[in-house]
């Protein structure tokens, strides 16, 4: 199956799908080095090596099974992405993230559209009947966010992952295709 290719614009901001030739840019304003804040926010390591980026890049770019969107701030530097990946085409349903690596571009409510942007295209554009992610406790902010598209709570795992030497819980949330539909 050939990959659908959609892209987004919003008050100077797009989202698009990766292309390698992202791969260097991607990296460089992003991963070199990588905002401790986004790091903790998303539960990844601290620190990846150039190999490493490039590689996730190759990846993503070649795996039917996952869309990854860069976003792009109107300068032209690439603040983060929006995952969707490990999707079951016979079970319609797929898992979510996004990431913001840019502190400055944090708070200014492009979240909100990346998420609806991300949900609409899963929803419309890939038919599934579900999509999942999960949320860390200690980032309340992209609860509400997640709430306000239209996310309900699942679940919680109690004190799942750490936040620097504190337990935190890990907050399993979804929206089906029906709950999408009266949003729209």
């Amino acid at each position: 199956m050939e990959k659908i290719k959609r892209s987004w614009e919003k008050d100077g901001y797009t989202i698009r799908p990766v292309e390698p030739e992202d791969a260097e840019n991607y990296y460089e304003q992003n991963f070199n080095p990588l905002d401790p804040e986004a790091a903790r926010l998303t539960g990844c390591k601290s620190a990846f090596t150039r190999e490493e980026v490039l590689a996730f890049i190759d990846r993503a770019v070649r795996a039917p099974e996952q869309y990854l969107f860069l976003v792009i701030a109107p300068d032209g530097r690439i603040i983060g992405e929006s995952v969707i990946n490990e999707i079951d085409f016979r079970l319609r349903r797929a898992n979510f993230r996004i990431g913001i690596y840019q502190a400055a571009e944090r708070g200014k409510g492009i979240g909100t559209w990346i998420v609806e942007t991300a949900r609409d295209f899963a929803f419309a554009q890939l038919k599934l009947h579900r999509l999942e992610l999960d949320v860390f406790s200690f980032n309340p902010r992209a609860v509400r966010v997640y709430e306000k598209c239209g996310f309900r709570h699942e679940g919680i795992l109690r004190d799942a992952v750490l936040d620097g030497d504190q337990y935190g819980d890990d907050i399993l949330m979804s929206i089906l295709e029906d709950e999408w539909k009266q949003l729209i």
